[in-house]
């Protein structure tokens, strides 16, 4: 059953509007009479799914992640009212606001041509997205602005802050309404929309930031009652461009070259032997989180060998991360500095190593690359990718129901079953096969905590997931003001790590109770480098700035501290 909202040649008719808030469309017909018909309306509709409008949290903003020696706005603590993210998120999601309002506001003209039917289907959508995007204003500014009706200059500038709980019920009001509306599938001549699944797990989700576990619980439990989604059978290709339209897929938006609707920034993520940078690379952080074969952190675990660091680990850990003497792109990926040749698989010859700063002063600076949905494609589209932007997948909704129970102290089986369902998937068995990977049995609401945070790092390292899980977790303040460590430079690191047989890692991470890696004890031995200092002010960042010319130009107070 396919899920993904396909939407082509997405079209709009634009013209020009101003306001502080851009609470009046961009996107509208040219005369009042404009969404007067399905085919109007349709358009209108349309053009609240382009992808400026569908933006994602960073991973560079989190403790999954090295560039380089850079650090962000968030990471290093610079996050301001005048930050360039800061101001086009605010900008862009009142621009998919004022667009959907406008469509709401003017779906009455069609009601002498359509169905009343079509009439709440078409509101149903709109009250959709609507709510999605009130959802993303809320969880990273705050307090912030609602209007549900199109305004002229002079009224937005009047309007005030609105209290995050009134704000939070009327988004519940919209994906309620678009639930009990909107199809639960489409057929297969259909124009794939909004579904009323993907109302009930986007509901899920801001009630899981919000902390409003009751919500998140039933709405996660409603979506998968719906009995329509499932698991990818294999996590690996679940990511890649040839994966279309998953099963796993509760909402998401296609990507296409043809359409020039793509991912660009593809060198970054790409082996330096392939062509590309191996600039934005997984952490060591990140690397240590995933568990070993035997449920346990690597530190507790007797499988784990810090000089073969990706043998007995879950299996998503070389899913997602490259492993060492294996084919990648083409060419055996080992950044060992002794390493200056490696095997081409095209021809089975061996070629200048890229991927060793023995060789490229530049490749990675801490050895690692990432794995997850970096595909060959890219190579071949002129460094564009467009495999599906997946905004919810099933898992995520599995383990939000697991995460709301637990926090509630519904501490049963059925928090068990989700979370065992997610890993087993992993590893390429059924949830009730629990002798072909680590099940949890824990029935405490301490040990399930942990076990689900670790479990939603493992599975959505990548996915623009990690940074609202520290946000709400309050764990920024600790996994970032920790150092970002990598290797040594290559003649130390022969010196030191190669020459006494300590290669990949000289120790065992520690790791402790909220599944974070110390590596202090490396680093104060001389063994590894410090790359950059992360920082996060927590008097502040746990919400992001109204943006400067908001609060100057308007009536919002600004987030304190800032």
């Amino acid at each position: 059953m396919k899920q993904l909202i396909l939407i082509a040649g997405i079209t709009c008719i634009f013209f020009s509007a101003c306001g502080s808030l851009d609470l009046n469309p961009l996107s509208d017909g040219s005369s009042e009479t404009w969404n007067s018909n399905a085919e109007e309306i349709e358009m209108s509709l349309n053009g609240l799914y382009k992808i400026n409008f569908w933006m994602k949290d960073d991973d560079d903003w989190t403790d999954d992640w090295i560039y380089r020696d850079v650090t962000t706005a968030v990471t290093g603590a610079t996050i301001n009212g005048e930050t360039d993210f800061v101001k086009k998120w605010w900008t862009d999601t009142y621009k998919a606001v004022a667009r959907a309002n406008n469509i709401l506001q003017s779906i009455s003209r069609a009601n002498k041509v359509l169905s009343a039917d079509q009439i709440n289907n078409y509101t149903a959508e709109a009250r959709f997205v609507r709510a999605c995007m009130y959802s993303r204003l809320l969880s990273h500014y705050g307090n912030i602005i609602y209007t549900d009706s199109t305004l002229d200059i002079d009224q937005a500038l009047q309007l005030k802050q609105m209290d995050k709980a009134t704000v939070l019920k009327k988004i519940y009001e919209d994906f309620d309404f678009a639930a009990a509306t909107l199809k639960t599938t489409y057929g297969a001549s259909e124009l794939k929309r909004a579904t009323k699944g993907a109302a009930l797990a986007m509901k899920a989700r801001i009630a899981l930031y919000m902390g409003d576990w009751a919500v998140a619980r039933d709405a996660a439990k409603a979506c998968i009652d719906l009995d329509v989604y499932k698991l990818h059978d294999n996590f690996g290709n679940l990511f890649l461009s040839k994966t279309k339209n998953s099963t796993e897929t509760v909402f998401g938006l296609p990507r296409s070259v043809t359409l020039k609707v793509t991912f660009d920034d593809c060198q970054n993520y790409v082996s330096r032997i392939a062509g590309g940078w191996a600039a934005k690379d997984p952490s060591w952080d990140l690397f240590c989180s995933f568990l070993c074969k035997d449920g346990l952190p690597v530190d507790k675990s007797p499988l784990f060998n810090p000089r073969r660091p990706f043998d007995n680990r879950d299996p998503r850990c070389a899913a997602t991360i490259v492993e060492f003497q294996t084919p990648h792109l083409g060419y055996v990926f080992q950044p060992h500095p002794d390493s200056l040749k490696v095997r081409s698989v095209s021809d089975n010859k061996y070629v200048e190593n890229k991927d060793t700063r023995a060789i490229a002063q530049y490749a990675s600076f801490n050895g690692l690359l990432w794995k997850k949905g970096i595909d060959g494609d890219w190579l071949l589209n002129s460094w564009k990718m467009e495999a599906d932007n997946i905004v919810i997948r099933f898992a995520d909704v599995l383990l939000i129901y697991a995460e709301a129970k637990t926090e509630l102290g519904e501490t049963d089986q059925l928090v068990r079953d989700a979370i065992n369902k997610v890993r087993a998937r992993a590893y390429g068995t059924v949830y009730t096969n629990t002798s072909a990977y680590p099940a949890v049995t824990a029935a405490d609401q301490s040990s399930l905590r942990k076990i689900i945070r670790t479990e939603r790092r493992m599975e959505f390292a990548l996915e623009g997931i990690r940074y609202m899980d520290i946000i709400r977790w309050k764990l920024a303040e600790k996994v970032l003001n920790k150092a970002n460590y990598g290797l040594l430079e290559p003649a130390e690191l022969r010196t030191k790590i190669v020459q006494p047989g300590l290669w990949f890692f000289p120790q065992t991470p520690a790791i402790d109770e909220d599944g974070i890696a110390d590596f202090t004890a490396m680093y104060n031995a001389g063994l590894i480098k410090q790359i950059t200092v992360r920082k996060f002010d927590a008097t502040r960042q746990y919400l992001w700035p109204i943006p400067s010319t908001e609060v100057l130009t308007s009536h919002l107070t600004q987030n304190p501290n800032y």
